[in-house]
């Protein structure tokens, strides 16, 4: 039987957004403060040193960020596929399950190098948030971290970068400006910038620990299109 999920927070403005450039400002959005559950700290294994230039550390709180009235969970229960079809721990459909506990049977391992996951919202809408957990029992920092959306699968027109930290363009999908930064139980919150889209892709290429990829869980907000 899985845990009861812990209790909802109210995002609280944080410098971590401020450093990751992450927070839009309030003047041009609509004031409603977007919540989300934040999984209980769970640390386990032996630190290993984060040799990443730049890097923002885990924040102390939540991140925050204002969105359109109306915005809602867009992703739950929704069919994720990726690069590999076959993961080393656990299945695809974790990442969108709704639970974001961070020990064994709650995060899928991907084989190394560059992969991704890709989440089908089954239709167009208009997001405003993804809501990001690789990895958070270990503070560790994943390498191009990179999230698109787009209303082609294939990822071929009509795709929008929301978040790129890969500094030196090692996964050759353009030269990020975002900074890497230390996973957390509080995720990684993208602003989606009312973008319309029905596919959000997300990739990665290991991370300071060791060269597997791994997901928790996404949360993708937004408004229906349709």
């Amino acid at each position: 039987m899985k845990p009861i999920a812990p209790r909802t927070f109210v995002i609280r403005l944080s410098l971590y957004s401020l450093a990751l450039g992450l927070a839009a400002p309030f003047s041009s959005r609509a004031a409603e403060t977007l919540t989300t559950e934040i999984p209980p700290e769970t640390i386990e294994g032996t630190p290993m040193p984060i040799k990443v230039a730049n890097l923002v550390q885990a924040p102390p709180s939540s991140p925050t960020l204002s969105v359109p009235d109306g915005t809602v969970l867009l992703s739950k229960g929704k069919i994720v596929t990726g690069s590999d079809d076959f993961p080393i721990i656990g299945d695809l459909e974790y990442i969108t399950d709704g639970d974001k506990l961070g020990g064994e049977g709650y995060f899928v391992e991907l084989m190394d190098g560059l992969q991704w996951i890709q989440i089908d919202l089954e239709a167009t809408s208009e997001l405003a948030a993804v809501w990001i957990w690789h990895f958070h029992s270990q503070a560790r920092a994943y390498h191009d971290v990179i999230v698109q959306v787009s209303d082609d699968a294939e990822f071929k027109t009509g795709v929008t970068t929301l978040f790129n930290n890969d500094y030196d363009n090692s996964a050759e999908m353009d030269q990020g400006s975002d900074r890497p930064y230390v996973e957390s139980r509080f995720g990684l919150l993208v602003d989606a910038k009312n973008t319309k889209a029905r596919y959000v892709r997300l990739y990665s290429a290991g991370n300071t620990s060791n060269d597997m990829n791994h997901y928790i869980e996404v949360e993708v907000f937004g408004k229906p299109t349709q």
